[in-house]
């Protein structure tokens, strides 16, 4: 007998790849971010390691705590830049402000290698490695690409995701599309009962 993982079953923690690009990801290291209990995906130095390993940007130094702040804080100015950028509203001064410094402290030039694909040297810290998901960050609400990027409807989870066809309603998270459609079966039920 075989059972099925339903959405209630999935491990909160659980690391998410699906929202479209990197520093998407990013910011899906933090789940329910506007309920009354978020789910904190990278609350440790090695859960940082881990996660940084599994999007192949796995630093020749051990993450510190020191790298973990500055992975939340930046997660937290990134997700602000991009709900303002998907609302089409100013972006927030001080989340702006904020990426500009990080990012000028952390202009590390690319180098690159080919064997079999192309390589860039893998980042020293994790530090580094935040500072080039920023950068990819920059690049995609900086140009035509942010006219990709949609927000989950969900109130306890405005998820950031590329939506490339404007096709998805809710972030790839199987929870937010199962509540939004028996919240929107429901509320069909209430206008013909």
């Amino acid at each position: 007998m075989t059972t099925s993982r339903t959405p209630s079953s999935v491990d909160p923690t659980a690391f998410r790849f699906d929202c479209g690009a990197v520093w998407l990801n990013l910011l899906a290291t933090r789940g329910r971010t506007f309920s009354a209990k978020p789910v904190e995906r990278i609350a440790t130095p090695e859960r940082l390691m881990e996660w940084l390993t599994r999007v192949e940007l796995a630093p020749a130094r051990t993450a510190t705590d020191d790298d973990l702040t500055r992975a939340h804080e930046l997660r937290e100015s990134l997700r602000a830049l991009a709900l303002a950028s998907v609302d089409e509203e100013p972006p927030p001064a001080g989340a702006a402000a904020d990426l500009t410094a990080f990012l000028s402290e952390h202009d590390a030039p690319a180098r690159l290698s080919v064997d079999t694909r192309l390589h860039r040297e893998s980042p020293v810290t994790a530090t580094e490695a935040l500072a080039r998901i920023a950068r990819q960050a920059v690049e995609q609400l900086t140009t035509a690409d942010r006219l990709a990027l949609k927000v989950c409807p969900e109130d306890d989870c405005r998820g950031v995701f590329v939506d490339p066809v404007g096709r998805r309603r809710w972030c790839p998270s199987p929870a937010c599309a199962s509540r939004g459609r028996v919240r929107a079966l429901r509320a069909r039920r209430a206008e013909t009962g």
